[in-house]
């Protein structure tokens, strides 16, 4: 029998045990229970041990330790952990023997007296014990849930009171969505609701999901945007409109990508890329100082250290809506590679500078990512100015960075069998750095082997020469310049052909009236001065670039709507899920989605152990 075979039998032989004493181990309607935060709230010193008013709680069972007669046990549910002392004088035999059948994981019902200990510890002092729900599985040990990423996502069930930090990211998540919803309708927007399910998977560049409709027997698209729809309602008399949307897109999955996500997209009669620049900006300082309070955002590691400060005050001697940096393509292109766009192919010597330039970015990212595990390395790479000072010591840094893996290897082996002794914070660092350590180890390769460094400028260069102009211009943004932008930036003047639903820019044709607002490293919202000429975007429709299967569909339905005439407008996009990333410091995008797309297991695959119950001193 496996191990886990045998925690389920002895849980199950507990449930029995309960039943047979006439209690239901699935409880049932309990009125009165109130929320930890709620009862600690009413605790004054006054009350003593046990002064204070009755009160009934519930939680899962996290802690549990017997001295005799009394047992304390520290229940959690969603706003914290509360303790409860169980002391045979005060309870029935009967609820007595249900307390020895209590188990970690469980979820029970306390009544009593509101109070504290000795040392000062909040407790509620039990005269009633029942059940509401007896677990059959045991928790996990405190390390498992932090090691085995994955099974983390796959039971967020699990996760959410195993990890009180993933439940607070995630009530985050909410809160910052509902900050969202209440900044736009205090600014006249009306909220709505377009299909998910859609003829013609328009309003993006994507690969969609496809279904079959039985009794219509045509087949539909799962939602790639929103956007076609939403104009539509601007043709049909709407002013002002949002829509918090699921998309759906059928593409890889990555720490910033799941296939189904969350996305805000507003559009506004009259309004242009300009006046989206000033409300998405207005609308996430006013989410980081509301949520948050500070226009400061520190990512942290696991040891509270600061990785990472996002400094949304922008340029505060300019009007609030317009502080944040906004720079063209092209300007930023040439500012951060050296490579001057002029509309005409680059040439191979370009393309040496750009690949050259993004090595030493490469580089200069080293100091920061090693940081946490190896000061002195760290040191050592910060006096590196130059892509051949590196290459001249490379063969010394690859020598060091491999010690430092092996080095972290061996503390965390040395850790995790000792899990109980040591601290989550201390293992979750470690493990954070051992992923660190393999991410820089593939960036060393790049960097110093001739043949991976050979073959990944080949690749590079391959792709890069059959590409048009703009699709250039935008590859080099997207690849090297993009992932260095911290604070927000507005990228402006995008190339047109890149973006077909967008009004050309009057003073440069070749280039929209777009932004496309980066912070962290990564695009967060697109906004459009939106076209509105039907003849203009039935040709933007035929002359699209890039891969075919991702090019937007002609949408015949669309054109009609806007021979009907719609209002010059601007309309802007914002990823909620990389919002969340952003504000709260989350590393994955899976950490910030309650239940993430993840590959299902074999039916005939080994669940994973159970966890150990080390902090449970059972009185029996």
């Amino acid at each position: 029998m496996s191990e886990a075979s045998i925690y389920e039998t002895e849980r199950r032989d507990k449930l029995e045990k309960l039943r047979a004493l006439g209690v239901d181990p699935y409880g049932g309607r309990t009125a009165g229970v109130a929320p930890h935060a709620d009862v600690r709230a009413l605790h004054k010193p006054e009350f003593g041990q046990d002064g204070g008013p009755v009160v009934t709680i519930s939680g899962r069972v996290m802690f549990r330790k017997s001295f005799g007669k009394l047992t304390f046990i520290t229940l959690r549910d969603e706003t914290g952990d509360m303790q409860a002392a169980i002391d045979k004088k005060r309870v029935s035999e009967t609820d007595w023997q249900v307390h020895d059948l209590v188990d970690l994981g469980d979820q029970i019902v306390v009544t009593g007296k509101l109070g504290a200990t000795k040392t000062g510890e909040v407790t509620v002092w039990a005269t009633n014990i029942t059940f509401a729900a007896k677990a059959l599985l045991p928790p996990p040990a405190k390390w498992e849930g932090l090691s085995d990423v994955e099974l983390r996502y796959r039971q967020r069930y699990v996760d959410l009171w195993a990890n009180p930090d993933v439940m607070r990211t995630l009530k985050l998540r909410m809160r910052i969505v509902e900050e969202v919803r209440s900044f736009l309708k205090a600014r006249g927007y009306t909220e709505v609701e377009t299909p998910m399910m859609q003829a013609i998977a328009g309003g993006a560049a994507a690969r969609p999901f496809v279904t079959h409709h039985r009794a219509l027997d045509i087949p539909l698209y799962m939602r790639i945007a929103p956007e076609l729809y939403l104009k539509r309602l601007l043709v049909g008399g709407f002013t002002k409109v949002f829509e918090l949307n699921r998309n759906f897109r059928n593409e890889g999955i990555s720490p910033r990508h799941n296939p189904e996500f969350t996305m805000l997209e507003a559009y506004e009669a009259f309004g242009s890329w300009e006046t989206m620049a000033e409300m998405v900006e207005g609308m996430i300082c006013h989410i980081a100082q509301t949520v948050f309070g500070t226009l400061k955002l520190e990512h942290k590691n696991a040891d509270g250290t600061v990785r990472k400060t996002i400094n949304l005050e922008g340029d505060t001697s300019k009007p609030a809506g317009q502080r944040w940096r906004r720079v063209s393509m092209a300007d930023l292109v040439e500012e951060r590679t050296g490579w001057k766009f002029t509309k005409d192919r680059a040439s191979a010597p370009d393309v040496s500078r750009i690949i050259a330039t993004n090595r030493l970015r490469m580089i200069r990212s080293l100091p920061q990512r090693v940081r946490m595990t190896n000061p002195n390395l760290a040191a050592r790479l910060a006096q590196i100015e130059s892509v051949e000072q590196f290459d001249r010591e490379s063969v010394a840094m690859r020598a060091l960075i491999g010690e430092e893996h092996k080095r972290i290897r061996e503390i965390l082996s040395g850790l995790l069998p000792a899990a109980e002794k040591a601290s989550n914070a201390e293992i979750d660092q470690t493990q954070r750095a051992v992923n660190e350590l393999e991410a820089l180890q593939g960036d060393y390769l790049k960097l110093i082997d001739k043949t991976a460094t050979r073959v990944f400028e080949d690749q590079f260069l391959y792709k890069f020469m059959t590409l048009s102009p703009a699709e250039q211009l935008t590859e080099v943004y997207e690849k090297f310049v993009e992932p260095t932008l911290s604070d927000p930036t507005f990228v402006t003047h995008v190339p047109s052909v890149i973006i077909p639903l967008a009004r050309k820019s009057k003073d440069d044709p070749f280039f929209a009236d777009v932004y496309e607002l980066a912070i962290n490293g990564q695009e967060i919202s697109p906004g459009y001065s939106e076209l509105n000429d039907p003849e203009v975007q039935a040709a933007n429709f035929t002359q699209q670039v890039g891969d075919k299967d991702e090019q937007q569909k002609v949408d015949d339905d669309f054109l009609t709507a806007l021979k009907y005439g719609m209002p010059p407008a601007g309309g802007m996009g914002l990823g909620i899920d990389r919002l969340v990333m952003m504000l709260t410091g989350a590393e994955s995008i899976r950490d910030v989605i309650l239940f993430p797309l993840m590959k299902p297991q074999d039916k005939g695959a080994t669940p994973p152990p159970p966890g150990i119950e080390a902090e449970q001193a059972s009185p029996t």
